[in-house]
């Protein structure tokens, strides 16, 4: 098969129904929403040039901890979110809700968007006429944002193919069984899922493994949504590159990004973080989960912010769902409370 440097055809955001008995999302445009949802054309030009300051309806505004910039709407609600040093930002959109009826009663309603800023965030940036062109394109948009892509692959996905022939939406996997019948290989990477070779930006070319098609890892699937699919630079490696490297802990002690929670206390287990407030839905999450692998970070999700109930809730493909999944099984996908992976849960990254 020829050698891939670029992705698949990506389609816009289709409006799907929820399936029985698989995670799915249902995309949903209330009544009152018809009426007061913005559209990109409807942000005053001057709110974009003068930050800080109010000018129409939008005020801009500085915030720290992190050092942020968020534009509010004239009632004063936050509308979009922007933090220095990242190209994650967050946009207000139509509401949508994610669930996951076959192994968990979670659900998760939002209306936030998340979406990759074509460079890292500055103060000041409002100003500048990439952030303009960027922010009348996609504020509003109901284009497939980092959440759609993320639950392209969760149990009952459909398939989709570009036109080579490429499966590059549709369920995926964590991996086969090793040997012993016990456990499932890791290093599952978004090109094994592919089924293609890919070539990097540092002209390293990996090949997949046959027996991994369609599957990821946890690292693997960040990799592919984050990477393969909205195009944050990838590393072909842990070592070399300026992109998101390969494995979880590598991920959470890299440069890229901002850690929003930091790793904190004596390694290797090092300790759960007091304050979980400060996460942003799209903020990369870390856990320490096996005493074998020393000083390491061994799992890694994506924050979805708060479900039906108030808790944190994340998805990540794991070992015990074979595949991607907000579900319980092997613990529930949860940050708040004593649960498994809440008194495991270690650092975040805003990319």
């Amino acid at each position: 098969m020829p050698k891939r440097k670029g992705r698949p055809v990506v389609h816009a955001v289709t409006v799907l129904a929820l399936l029985a008995g698989s995670a799915y999302f249902t995309y949903e445009l209330r009544k009152d929403e018809q009426a007061k949802t913005p559209t990109a054309q409807s942000i005053d030009d001057n709110a974009l040039r003068n930050s800080g300051q109010a000018s129409g309806k939008q005020t801009w505004e500085r915030l720290n901890n992190p050092a942020r910039s968020v534009l509010r709407d004239g009632k004063g609600t936050v509308i979009a979110t922007f933090t220095d040093g990242a190209r994650t930002a967050t946009l207000k959109g139509p509401t949508r809700t994610f669930s996951e009826p076959a192994t968990t009663a979670t659900k998760v309603v939002t209306d936030n968007w998340v979406r990759l800023l074509p460079e890292p965030w500055t103060k000041g940036a409002e100003n500048q006429q990439w952030f303009k062109d960027w922010f009348k394109q996609y504020y509003g948009s109901q284009e497939d944002d980092i959440f759609a892509f993320a639950f392209q692959y969760t149990e009952g996905a459909p398939a989709k193919k570009d036109a080579q022939g490429v499966q590059y939406e549709g369920r995926a996997f964590y991996g086969p069984f090793r040997p012993d019948g016990v456990d499932r290989y890791e290093q599952t990477d978004f090109y094994d899922y592919l089924g293609i070779p890919y070539t990097f930006r540092n002209g390293t070319t990996k090949s997949p493994h046959p027996d991994r098609l369609h599957s990821v890892d946890c690292s693997g699937y960040l990799r592919l949504v984050y990477g393969y699919r909205a195009r944050y630079p990838l590393r072909a490696d842990n070592d070399s590159g300026d992109g998101l490297p390969r494995t979880a802990d590598a991920m959470a002690r890299s440069s890229v990004g901002v850690d929003v929670i930091k790793l904190q206390g004596p390694s290797p287990w090092y300790v759960q973080p007091k304050n979980i407030d400060v996460l942003q839905p799209g903020d990369l999450l870390f856990f320490k989960m096996d005493h074998r692998t020393g000083n390491h970070m061994d799992h890694s999700a994506i924050y979805l912010g708060p479900d039906t109930e108030g808790h944190k809730v994340f998805v990540s493909s794991r070992k015990e769902q074979n595949g991607p999944t907000i579900g319980d099984k092997g613990g529930v996908s949860r940050l708040d409370g004593n649960g498994f992976y809440a008194e495991l849960f270690r650092s975040a990254k805003r990319l």
